[in-house]
């Protein structure tokens, strides 16, 4: 009886000393992440010294750039990924101007997820074509962000000038004040230096460049990907909780919750992963999900701000831009779509229409993906280098 209940202590000790381990490994994992995108920032100043402009002049159409960054965040199926690698080339010298095309094709291509995530309800009819509403009014929304905002972006810049302002006060003041105590590169400082000293063997500037902008691309994968797992294993019980409790509170709690999970667990797959299958069964409507997938576009911008705190110095101030852009972007577009009656029902209406098309035939259903998030955005990319 005795070592019964000696041994009971031991166990109740166990699960409680694993979140601390798990938060532990994300503590690592986001330092990874800073200097990850600090090496691609560094690689690109390297690698291109005063030319970067020139380097991407084929992505100044900004039509291109918004394919580059659809097709490049369908590929890699996550937007925090390739937000992240473009706060890192923004302060290696990429323009604003190409950057913002590129933030905005990201936004459409991470909804592919839940789209992908709605085929496991194809066999069963009703079912699928409310999984595939839910799913593709996240489609829907994002691409008539972009159909609205990217004009007004190239006419008038509202994003950029937007960008700007709050950035000069949240980057430029400080690091004015604080040149000789920048804590954020003394925090870096023995990441950098092992990268750099990883790399230093190459013959020029150049192939020093290229290896650090493919070390730290390699690196944000590896972390996004990793991070989502920890996080998932840690929060996910308490993500599907907070979803159960506020989705059909209204929107602005749908719109809070999305936000909210997609921060807690570092990924919008996982959120949108979470909401379609309950949706395909009946348990939320498509005018419950619809709100509650904005949330998770303001939720997934979180990886890019804090990337954006791993630059220090003169481009310290545009890298918090560009990851401030893809915020405004995601706040303009509730404020605009969402908060517009006449704009509101726009994306449930597509979202409806392609339902029906794919619960008619399955071949929509691979013209709609391989067409919009593959075939579309890569020819045109071929097209416009020809």
């Amino acid at each position: 009886m005795s070592t019964q209940t000696q041994a009971l202590p031991a166990q109740h000790e166990q699960p409680a000393a694993r979140p601390w381990l798990s938060w532990l490994i994300v503590a690592g994992l986001i330092y990874l992440l800073l200097a990850a995108v600090g090496a691609i920032g560094d690689g690109f100043k390297a690698a291109t010294g005063d030319n970067a402009k020139e380097l991407f002049a084929f992505a100044t159409n900004p039509f291109v750039g918004l394919m580059i960054g659809l097709a490049a965040t369908a590929l890699i199926q996550s937007s925090s990924t390739v937000t992240s690698i473009v706060v890192g080339m923004v302060a290696g010298g990429l323009p604003i101007a190409i950057a913002i095309p590129l933030i905005m094709g990201a936004n459409i291509g991470t909804s592919l997820t839940s789209t992908i995530v709605s085929l496991g309800h194809i066999r069963h009819g009703d079912e699928f074509r409310r999984a595939f509403s839910a799913a593709t009014v996240h489609d829907a929304f994002n691409l008539t962000a972009v159909t609205l905002l990217l004009p007004l972006e190239l006419l008038f810049h509202p994003l950029q000038r937007m960008s700007e302002a709050i950035a000069g006060l949240l980057v430029h003041d400080a690091s004015v004040d604080m040149k000789s105590v920048n804590f954020m590169k003394v925090l870096l400082e023995p990441a950098t230096s092992l990268l750099n000293a990883s790399v230093s063997w190459l013959p020029s500037p150049t192939w020093t460049g290229v290896a650090l902008i493919l070390i730290g691309i390699g690196l944000i994968l590896f972390v996004v990907s990793t991070i989502g797992k920890v996080l998932r294993r840690v929060m996910v019980g308490r993500a599907k909780e907070i979803l159960h409790a506020s989705v059909g509170r209204g929107p602005l709690s749908g719109i809070g919750s999305g936000a909210l999970i997609t921060v807690l667990v570092q990924s919008s797959s996982t959120t949108t992963a979470l909401i379609v299958p309950l949706a395909g069964t009946g348990v939320f409507t498509l005018k419950q999900v619809y709100p509650f997938t904005l949330g998770t576009n303001i939720g997934t911008c979180v990886t890019a701000l804090l990337a954006a705190t791993a630059i220090s110095g003169p481009t310290a101030e545009l890298a918090m831009q560009i990851a401030l852009v893809h915020l405004l972007f995601n706040l303009l577009g509730i404020l605009l779509i969402y908060g517009l009656p006449f704009l509101r029902g726009v994306p449930p209406m597509i979202a409806n229409g392609l339902a029906s098309l794919a619960q008619r035939s399955k071949l929509y259903v691979a013209g709609y993906i391989g067409g919009l998030f593959f075939a579309l955005p890569l020819g045109l990319i071929v097209v416009s280098q020809v």
